[in-house]
């Protein structure tokens, strides 16, 4: 593709697609590539005159083809002199000879006049490329030009072929017999006349629909390379959208081409077929006013073998690459900005961004605070099909402003789909989720100002730089001054040095997922969002990361809700709320110790003992937490362990909960569990 700028995905920010032009700046873009055309030609009229010489012996053989062949018949073969007929045949053959060698000679000049033509566009490409950087000018240079060129040399040949072809036929049917000239004379004119007011129509449909189908091609160049971002975004209605009104103009522009390319059919058809069946109509009153049989078999040819190959070619050669070089020549051709009398207003300095807020001696953190959420759920029953069992059944919470949650359970219990629920993603099957920010928080309306931000699992990065996967969720850049005090809030710091700070560039392929997580995290943290959902976010970090990201979060104010991954993770909540089917709990740690027996066999199941309830994560580096495969009807569960760099190794559950191996520590030497 040509040096054009990148299709902006976001809407209102292009023309809509298939938008029409100013007619007025068509019309003179339409007219300046043919002034230029015509002085190009009269400044090599010496070429033009040698072309023109040469096509005089393909007049003559036009000539003679239908001149000859009547002479054979009427004073040949009908009158009974065999010899005299094969002599007018012998004619005719040695014409196709001398018109076979002029068209020989033909193409040496139109060599002589295309080559120049495409001199001049590779000076006009390279200059306009060094004058303005243009990008594309590589591009123009190896495609544009050689079609114009290869265009422009089809173009004068069956330009060059009717005029010549046309003259003979016409100067062969008067010579044979006048009123024959009256049969087929005027339907030719009226479809070259049809033809000719076409042109212009065409030309204009045709770049409409070349400039749809590369905006197509170019919006679709962008897209698909693009698909993971966009589903990650959350923008597939948007781009199917801006897509298909760009196929909808892409279809526009085709059935409006095919509309005016039914004209060329009709001028084919008056042009070059009628005169054939006006001939065989007028044949007893023409036969009847003096015309031979010969001259009338003569005049068959001309139109048969002559008039309509090459008023066929006319047409389609002209009709299609005309408007096709039409259309590159004037991409080519330089623009000349219109004059204009008013004075363009200087725009103001834009104002330095505010970093204030991201100044002080303040620990770490967002540089204003975070206002609360409170989140109420209300009879909430969830399935995944209407004969599915509900994961979630009937279940009420209210959770205040400004708690921090905990949500621990089973493998399968419907952790997941009550985040998603929570963030919106899933619509209860019945009862409702009700999230509301503290009232001064911001609009839940405003798109600038987010109200809920999830982090699932599988961490989503971009490539791009670090300060735009931060920023994503931010409706202006972030200040470099937060980005990084943000960075080294969560533990990213060390990521950001060895990348070489915010504005370097990403490859989501390099980061372990440990990585993606934090960038994952950071970004949610910037999005200053007064209800985080954090679920199982970090479970690629070791428990001293981990606890870094949850105490950042809890630090800055809002609501957070936490996918428990390690025990952990409970003992800093504030509350706690043990998912187990339809039976639900809800308190804080030593509450639930005392009220909850799963929840005593969850904690007691991460204990050194197996009685006490479980020391921070931070305190035991050498421990492992796994996250909570019990009643897994597998016994399979693959977690991230503790002290484990990121997700390069892991714990593998294969049976009892107690019975845990690192991949890394197998000290039999064997596989795991046996297998």
């Amino acid at each position: 593709m040509s040096g054009d700028p990148p299709v902006d995905l976001r809407p209102g920010a292009e023309p809509p697609p298939g938008a029409r032009r100013s007619g007025a700046t068509t019309s003179d873009r339409h007219n300046s590539v043919h002034r230029r055309g015509l002085r190009f030609l009269r400044a090599r009229r010496r070429v033009v005159g040698r072309l023109a010489a040469w096509s005089v012996l393909e007049t003559a053989q036009t000539f003679l083809t239908g001149y000859a062949l009547a002479r054979a018949l009427d004073a040949g073969f009908l009158a009974g002199r065999v010899d005299v007929g094969l002599g007018w045949l012998a004619t005719a053959a040695l014409a196709v000879v001398v018109g076979a060698y002029g068209t020989g000679r033909v193409y040496g000049a139109v060599a002589a006049l295309v080559e120049p033509l495409r001199d001049r566009l590779v000076r006009h490409v390279v200059e306009r490329g060094v004058r303005d950087a243009d990008r594309g000018a590589l591009s123009r240079l190896t495609q544009q030009v050689e079609i114009a060129r290869d265009t422009f040399a089809g173009l004068v040949m069956v330009s060059r072929s009717f005029v010549f072809t046309a003259a003979g036929a016409l100067i062969g049917l008067f010579s044979l017999a006048p009123p024959l000239l009256l049969v087929v004379a005027p339907p030719l004119a009226a479809g070259v006349a049809l033809f000719a007011l076409t042109l212009r129509p065409l030309t204009r449909r045709q770049e409409a629909f070349l400039v749809a189908d590369e905006e197509l091609a170019d919006r679709l160049g962008t897209v698909c390379p693009g698909l993971r971002d966009i589903t990650a975004a959350g923008a597939e209605d948007q781009v199917a959208a801006d897509a298909g009104a760009l196929v909808a103009a892409e279809q526009c522009a085709a059935r409006s081409l095919a509309r005016w390319g039914v004209l060329r059919v009709v001028a084919l058809a008056i042009g070059g077929q009628l005169p054939i069946v006006l001939l065989l109509a007028t044949a007893p009153w023409l036969l009847a006013h003096g015309v031979t049989p010969g001259a009338l078999v003569g005049a068959l040819a001309y139109v048969t073998q002559s008039l309509l190959p090459a008023l066929q070619n006319l047409i389609h050669g002209l009709g299609t690459s005309g408007s096709r070089l039409a259309v590159v020549l004037r991409r080519l051709a330089p623009e000349t900005p219109a004059p204009s009398n008013a004075t363009a207003p200087v725009p103001a300095p834009a104002a330095a961004p505010d970093t204030t807020s991201a100044q002080g001696t303040a620990p770490p953190g967002p540089p204003t605070a975070v206002t609360l959420s409170s989140i109420t759920l209300s009879s909430l029953t969830f399935a995944y099909g209407p004969a599915s069992e509900p994961v979630i059944d009937g279940l009420d919470l209210s959770v205040p402003h400004g708690t921090h949650l905990a949500i621990v359970g089973p493998s399968g219990i419907g952790k997941s789909t009550l985040t998603a629920l929570m963030a919106g993603l899933l619509t209860p099957t019945r009862g409702s989720v009700d999230v509301r920010p503290a009232p001064d928080g911001p609009d839940p309306g405003h798109p600038g100002h987010p109200v809920r931000v999830l982090i699932p699992q599988e961490a989503y990065v971009f490539t791009g730089t670090l300060a735009e996967n931060l920023g994503q969720l931010r409706p202006d850049p972030v200040p470099e001054r937060e980005l990084v005090a943000a960075a080294e809030a969560l533990g990213l710091g060390a990521l950001l040095d060895r990348l070489g700070g915010p504005t370097a560039e990403v490859d989501p392929g390099t980061l372990s997922s440990g990585e993606r997580q934090l960038v994952a995290l950071t970004r949610a943290y910037l999005a200053r969002a007064p209800l985080a959902l954090l679920d199982e976010a970090t479970c690629h970090l070791d428990p001293a990361a981990e606890e870094r990201v949850e105490r950042a979060f809890a630090r800055r104010g809002g609501t957070l809700v936490v996918v428990a991954h390690r025990i952990s993770s409970a003992l800093r909540a504030d509350r706690v709320l043990v998912m187990d089917g339809r039976r639900t709990t809800y308190g804080s740690h030593d509450d639930l110790l005392e009220r909850s027996p799963l929840y005593r066999d969850l904690v007691g199941a991460w204990s050194p003992a197996g009685g006490a309830p479980a020391a921070p994560a931070a305190h035991r580096p050498g421990t492992s937490h796994p996250a909570l495969p019990l009643r897994d009807p597998d016994g399979v569960d693959a977690v991230a362990g503790a002290g484990l760099p990121r997700d390069r190794r892991h714990v593998v559950a294969y049976g009892p909960v107690g019975q845990m191996k690192t991949s890394g520590d197998l000290r039999d030497g064997g596989t795991l569990g046996g297998q």
